[in-house]
């Protein structure tokens, strides 16, 4: 497992290369040496301290016999970053570092270590050390906060921030608002469900295409009642994390089927990632699951993302901001494809069909097969999407849901022109051939 206090971010980093904190790969790097070495790095982390007019608990914290070189280095590290950089927010930085508790520093550092440019510029230590003080407050409350691994916790549950969004102090109000659903779970994911079921109720927000922006934060959303599928998204991995469920956030810049972005959830727990959303089915569950499955690792465009606040190499994709490159993520692909592929089986295996779908257009020439898209609903809400084959692809190429027997289901589509159109039916025992018109 990767250590957290292996943070080296810019002491060799920007130094050397002269580049800004913006621009620096933050990768850790670990030192090791000798008891020799070891103090040589801690006298230099002592003059560092000085230079910076660090308070005496600081220094005694970097003198001090019971940390190591590399706690050393990451907060010499960090020091440095300041200099280098020279922002004029560096004294509320220094503040928080100065301030922290000395069980909460490295949460601090880490988040000082790791947060963009734009935040380096302007949270203030108040907002910083608020922020860590409830996160360890939730932590220590809550059974399963003792069981997160200090990476997960850092990460995933620390940020302040998913995205690009505004950034809300949200952390104390969400803990006060959601701990009521969960202090009775008995382990984590009985929280998850029980956040995750009462969160529409608490915040009373839903989706609506005539939000403000797709990337509002949680109070921006709070205030309208509305939100986008990322808009939604931030609410409740933000909600997730202030009663420490380690949460992120997953989606796509464009399905591949070319239908558009999605945005979702991911919740951790046990040692695994699972995915929900805001209107919840389950874990693991969800309508976007036979799209997130046919997803390309290999294709920026069409791969599946999940957010991260350490730096990885590559960025999340916002679909409303191309030029935006920090926001941090992972490519989890391969995931999606390997649980949509044993959902599909395991389907096939029982009570399900597949039923192929295709929109052709009697007035065109030749090949009469339109790319449309199509929403799947039964009587409990949407269970799939996905988008016809036109007259470029094979013949034998089909839309194909894998639907209950015997059970009614809706069919929504759009055609070019934008005009939505519905289509009633039934399945029986065998695969079926539906001809929208």
């Amino acid at each position: 497992m990767k250590r957290i206090t292996t943070i080296f971010l810019s002491s060799l980093l920007l130094s050397s290369l002269g580049l800004s904190a913006q621009d620096a790969p933050r990768t850790p790097i670990v030192r090791k040496g000798t008891q020799q070495t070891e103090r040589r790095e801690k006298k230099k982390a002592v003059e560092q301290a000085t230079n910076h007019g660090l308070t005496e608990r600081a220094k005694d914290f970097l003198s001090s016999d019971t940390i190591t070189t590399d706690q050393v280095a990451w907060r010499r590290g960090i020091y440095r970053a300041l200099d280098l950089m020279q922002p004029a927010n560096a004294p509320e930085l220094r503040q928080a570092l100065n301030k922290a508790p000395r069980q909460q520093a490295e949460a601090v550092a880490f988040l000082i270590s790791y947060m963009p440019q734009r935040d380096l510029e302007t949270l203030t230590a108040s907002f910083i050390l608020d922020n860590v003080a409830c996160a360890y407050e939730a932590k220590e409350r809550f059974p399963w906060g003792k069981s997160i691994p200090k990476d997960v916790f850092f990460n995933d549950v620390l940020p302040y921030c998913v995205m690009n969004e505004t950034r809300d102090n949200w952390r104390r109000d969400f803990y006060e608002r959601f701990a009521k659903y969960v202090a009775g779970a008995r382990d984590i994911f009985e929280a998850i469900e029980a956040l995750n079921k009462n969160i529409r109720n608490e915040v009373q927000v839903d989706y609506n295409t005539k939000r403000e922006k797709p990337d509002q934060s949680p109070y921006e959303s709070m205030r309208q009642n509305m939100a986008s599928c990322s808009g939604l998204a931030v609410l409740l991995t933000d909600a997730f994390r202030a009663v420490c469920i380690p949460s992120r956030i997953a989606g796509t810049p464009n399905w591949y089927d070319k239908r558009g972005n999605h945005s979702w959830n991911e919740v951790w727990a046990d040692g695994k990632w699972y995915f929900t959303e805001y209107y919840p089915s389950g874990l693991d569950k969800s309508w976007f699951l036979s799209s997130a499955g046919r997803a390309d690792e290999h294709s920026a465009e069409h791969a599946i993302y999940a957010t991260s606040f350490r730096p990885t190499g590559i960025h999340f994709p916002l679909v409303w901001d191309s030029t935006i490159t920090y926001v941090a993520a992972e490519n989890v692909t391969k995931r999606y494809v390997e649980l949509y592929r044993k959902e599909s089986a395991d389907k096939l295996k029982g009570d399900y069909i597949n039923v192929k779908v295709t929109y052709v257009d009697p007035t065109r020439d030749g090949d009469k097969r339109v790319a449309v898209n199509v929403d799947v609903f039964d009587s409990n809400g949407q269970v799939d999407g996905g988008r016809t084959a036109d007259g470029n692809r094979d013949l034998n190429d089909f839309l194909t849901f894998t639907l209950k027997k015997h059970h009614e289901y809706l069919l929504k589509y759009f055609l070019p022109d934008g005009t939505e159109r519905q289509y009633r039916f039934a399945t029986a025992d065998k695969e079926i051939l539906v001809e929208l018109k």
